[in-house]
């Protein structure tokens, strides 16, 4: 687990990301399109399918903060225009309340699609080194944690967009903040029934996760599918990730599958603790796109959590000055309902919010303990082809053989 760690903490030390600001420089390899891919193999005539998008390569990755100055739709100013407003019913609240998840079909239009599809398109044609770590382990096509921080597209969909609007009627409070956002383009394998804990410093409670879709979901597999009411279990402890659904207590949810066919617009919004799962591509090649703006915000009056020590603190590697129990009232978790800061967005502007190498190490050094080590070893389990075995192929994990040997022991 140490080397684990370690290979985590090297990775996310080679550079300082928040660097100053260079240009966009476009990766030649790329060719972002939607129509699928394929070629014929020459030697048997038949249509062998080829990922849509290549991995980058090392010296592809940018660093600093990036601007794609694209224009928001609406005729909505950046900085300047308030955000935008989504009616939500009292029926669609309750929905959420009682199944633990909700979609909400068309929340954002055919303009809004469209600019988080350009944003995207750049973003990849442009990889962040930030990305690294979850694109080289092939988890995605490409995958970028607090993608605001970096790419001032995104910050103003969330500064000027209705996301905010929706989620604080959802959330029935007065005050949303971004706790942490991720753009995942194309999951390759998929996971495996799983609640999620890299929610940023907060409670559960404090909590709503959505999930934006630029894109359609293949009838076959991408689309999410959740255990009603599993928000409502007893039996899952709150740090786990991966979850076996036929574990003791689980028995009045796991007949009671809800999967979402999902459309260019919508949104999925669910509780943190409601037990969900999405299956990849069977062969692990997407030949076309499935690129989702998904993450966590925090309700009016959340307080700071420090989870130094377990594995939520991956969604919290900033080096700002909170500490337990604060307001959480930091530019690294920015306002977006009932509108923006100014001086929040100045300080993202500047490079001041963002990931710091001293920070990361000392964040990330509490998971060497035993016990947060099997905590945050539950992750992989949401990968691997076997709880605990480290047999998945992207991912060989150090020292899995002998853990597994450890448990079966009962040491």
């Amino acid at each position: 687990m140490k080397s684990v760690i370690v290979a985590i903490v090297v990775n996310l030390l080679i550079a300082n990301a928040w660097a100053p600001s260079r240009s966009l420089r476009p990766r030649a390899s790329v060719l972002l399109k939607s129509a699928t891919t394929s070629t014929a193999d020459p030697a048997t005539g038949l249509i062998k399918r080829e990922k849509i998008l290549t991995e980058p390569k090392l010296w592809e990755y940018n660093f600093g903060l990036q601007d794609p100055k694209l224009a928001l739709p609406h005729d909505l100013e950046a900085r300047v225009s308030p955000p935008e407003t989504f009616e939500i019913t009292e029926e669609q609240i309750r929905t959420l309340e009682n199944d633990g998840v909700l979609l909400i079909k068309k929340a954002f239009d055919e303009d809004w699609v469209e600019y988080l599809r350009s944003a995207t398109r750049e973003q990849v044609d442009n990889p962040h080194f930030w990305s690294f770590a979850g694109t080289a382990s092939k988890l995605y096509d490409y995958i970028q944690r607090n993608i605001w921080q970096t790419n001032a597209a995104f910050s103003n969909f969330y500064y000027h967009s209705a996301v905010g609007d929706i989620l604080r009627q959802l959330g029935r409070t007065d005050e949303i903040r971004l706790s942490t956002d991720l753009l995942m383009v194309n999951p390759n394998k998929g996971f495996k029934w799983h609640q999620d804990n890299q929610n940023g410093p907060i409670t559960v409670d404090d909590g709503l996760r959505f999930w934006i879709s630029m894109d359609a979901t293949p009838s076959t597999h991408g689309s999410p599918v959740y255990l009603k009411q599993s928000h409502e279990n007893t039996v899952v402890e709150e740090e786990a990730v991966f979850v076996d659904i036929n574990m003791p207590g689980l028995e009045a949810y796991r007949s009671q599958q809800l999967k979402f066919q999902i459309s260019p617009g919508d949104m999925l919004i669910w509780h943190p603790k409601t037990v969900h799962k999405i299956d990849g591509a069977p062969d692990g090649i997407w030949d076309s796109y499935r690129r989702v703006l998904g993450g966590t915000v925090a309700k009016g009056g959340a307080k700071y959590q420090d989870k130094t020590g377990s594995g939520g603190v991956l969604s919290d590697l900033g080096r700002h000055s909170l500490v337990q129990g604060d307001n959480l009232d930091s530019p690294f978790f920015p306002v977006i309902y009932p509108r923006f800061k100014p001086s929040e967005a100045v300080a993202r502007d500047e490079g001041v919010v963002g990931r710091n190498p001293k920070d990361i190490v000392s964040k990330l050094g509490g998971l060497a303990g035993k016990a947060a080590g099997s905590r945050f070893f539950s992750f992989f389990q949401v990968l691997g082809s076997g709880p605990g075995t480290g047999d998945h192929p992207a991912i060989k994990l150090p020292g899995a053989k002998k853990k597994k040997e450890e448990e079966e022991k009962g040491v």
